[in-house]
């Protein structure tokens, strides 16, 4: 068996194991994001109807203080931007109130959260 034959015979597989892996890392961030989302849930009420305004030590706020723990490195910002921007495009008439949740809970993501910022910078 020559070498050409081998690598003929391997490409199929190697190119099967490449669509797993990509799938399955696209299967992993739409994990990972359902987490931001289930924080960002808890802001529910306010984000549905724009009050009760959240305040800090308010569950909702507990978890923008979480997403403010994850950001603590420029990868894991940018995570966090991307789905934060997810979550504001699916609920995209109320995504002025996500905006404004760090800002009522006195946290910084690092980041504007707004849907037209560019997370990778």
């Amino acid at each position: 068996m020559g070498t050409n034959q081998m690598v003929s015979e391997n490409v199929p597989k190697i190119i099967g194991l490449l669509m797993l892996l990509s799938i399955a890392s696209l299967l992993s961030a739409a994990d990972e994001c359902s987490d931001v989302t289930a924080l960002v849930s808890t802001c529910s009420t306010f984000i549905t109807y724009g009050s009760p305004d959240p305040f800090p030590g308010s569950p909702c706020c507990d978890a923008m203080m979480s997403l403010d723990l994850i950001s603590n490195s420029i990868d894991n910002r940018r995570y966090v931007c991307t789905c934060l921007m997810s979550v504001i495009t699916t609920y995209n008439p109320n995504g002025t109130a996500i905006a404004n949740l760090p800002g009522f809970c006195g946290v910084s993501f690092g980041f504007t959260v707004d849907p037209n910022t560019d997370c990778n910078l």
